[in-house]
């Protein structure tokens, strides 16, 4: 197994090239939608983290105890969620068949965890903003040779990154895994 990586930075021009590599997804096939989003996820990760920490930096810059107040609702919401799907097989079969629905109430559970706290705004700028700008700028950029040779890597397991690791734990990355395993080992059977 290969060591994690951080993926490079990719240039402005590359990430935010211009209107014509964007398009809107195509909603009925979601399995599309998905391989474009978990390939843009790959593929922009860095870009995306330094998006999360310049949002993050301002808002804890504006209400530090707040910010420091839902990092840690949502990080013992995530560690406890990730856990229950390890351990509770209703769980972790719910995680792989509706991965979209299980994050979402992930950051419901955050949400009303916090909102008990007092800390709503705070979560929903911190925490909410930069993941709708990383789904969205994921779902609407449409991928490149590059960002589709970085994907199959990743799956291959050749090449490991933070990213890859925690759409792993979300269950988005085994499927993927499996099918180009099974293609592999099909062609040397076939190859011998």
């Amino acid at each position: 197994m290969a060591k994690a990586e951080v993926a490079p930075l990719r240039p402005w021009d590359d990430f935010f090239p211009g209107w014509e590599r964007f398009a809107k997804p195509d909603t009925r096939d979601m399995a599309k939608w998905n391989n474009r989003v978990v390939s843009n996820l790959l593929y922009y990760q860095t870009n995306y983290l330094l998006l999360a920490v310049g949002v993050f930096l301002i808002v804890g810059f504006l209400n530090p105890l707040g910010m420091l107040t839902a990092m840690a609702v949502v990080s013992g919401v995530f560690v406890g969620s990730v856990w229950a799907g390890e351990n509770r097989a209703v769980i972790n079969n719910f995680k792989r068949q509706n991965p979209t629905v299980f994050v979402g109430a992930v950051m419901v559970a955050s949400y009303m965890l916090i909102s008990l706290i007092g800390s709503v705004m705070v979560f929903m700028t911190a925490i909410t903003l930069p993941l709708t700008l990383t789904l969205a700028h994921s779902s609407f950029r449409l991928r490149n040779m590059k960002n589709k040779l970085e994907n199959k890597i990743e799956c291959a397991g050749l090449k490991r990154s933070p990213m890859g690791i925690l759409l792993e734990i979300l269950g988005q990355q085994e499927e993927n895994f499996q099918k180009i395993q099974t293609f592999l080992e099909d062609k040397m059977k076939g190859g011998d």
